[in-house]
């Protein structure tokens, strides 16, 4: 069966996001999500919250942190909840009362009740790709990341500048700048022919 997702980048700091989870796994979605983008504004609700957690908060002022137990009222306003605590039913509870207010929902490490993965994710400057395995084997989404980071070079963010500025100076309709866009770039895929062998 196909991979049915449809990837987006969320410009994450213009929402508001909830976490409930204060334990390993809580701190896992915290830093991939801060990680990737400094000034999401988070919200993570715990009874319990890893010192580690208290820690990252302090680094991030878009980091609020609410040390007790979940009540329906985290739910609003919120846009996206990352649900992460180690109680299955409470959950599920959660899970259910965020998708009946309209709210995207990932509950980790129960693919059949998300709305959303948070899949691996390459970044190199302004270049940011994300890997999806459509919740299979997030093992193999963390490989393909390391391969991909050692791959492309750390130069590929001085050419994204440059390919900026060519566009911004192209004259022309729409596609006469498509045309040329392609032009120059079409020696990063044009693979090179197999040298002659000689005797």
């Amino acid at each position: 069966m196909a991979n049915e997702l449809y990837p987006i980048f969320l410009k994450v700091h213009s929402f508001d996001t909830l976490i409930v989870g204060g334990g390993e796994v809580g701190l896992e979605k915290l830093s991939f999500l801060l990680k990737s983008s400094p000034k999401a504004k988070l919200t993570l609700v715990a009874k319990e919250i890893k010192p580690e957690i208290k820690e990252l908060a302090k680094l991030h002022s878009s980091v609020k942190l609410i040390e007790r137990e979940f009540f329906s009222e985290d739910l609003t306003e919120m846009q996206m909840a990352i649900i992460a605590t180690e109680d299955r039913a409470l959950n599920l509870a959660i899970r259910n009362e965020a998708k009946e207010r309209g709210i995207l929902v990932n509950v980790a490490d129960t693919p059949d009740l998300c709305d959303f993965y948070l899949g691996s994710i390459v970044t190199k400057g302004d270049l940011k790709i994300a890997i999806s395995t459509n919740g299979k084997s997030p093992t193999i989404a963390k490989r393909l990341k390391e391969l991909l980071h050692d791959v492309l070079p750390d130069e590929i963010d001085d050419l994204l500048q440059n390919m900026k500025a060519v566009r911004d100076q192209l004259k022309g309709d729409f596609g006469q700048k498509v045309r040329r866009l392609n032009q120059l770039t079409e020696a990063l895929v044009v693979k090179p022919k197999d040298p002659e062998i000689r005797d």
